[in-house]
């Protein structure tokens, strides 16, 4: 079992999550004075979701 593996993971998984939520409801993401537009979530989603699928069979497979 790797850990921080699965700990990354899940912080992926969440990154994702508030990204689908700002898609249904919307509220503005300032970073820096720069305001990311609403497009970049759709970006933002497949991105933490596929890194949090592959981290999570990541930490799944035996350490041998």
């Amino acid at each position: 079992m790797k850990p921080f593996t699965k700990i990354a993971a899940v912080i992926f998984g969440i990154a994702a999550a508030v990204h689908i939520y700002r898609l249904v409801s919307p509220f503005s993401i300032v970073i820096g004075g720069n305001a990311i537009p609403q497009g970049a979530s759709f970006v933002i989603i497949i991105i933490a979701f596929v890194l949090c699928i592959g981290l999570w069979r990541e930490s799944k497979k035996i350490i041998t």
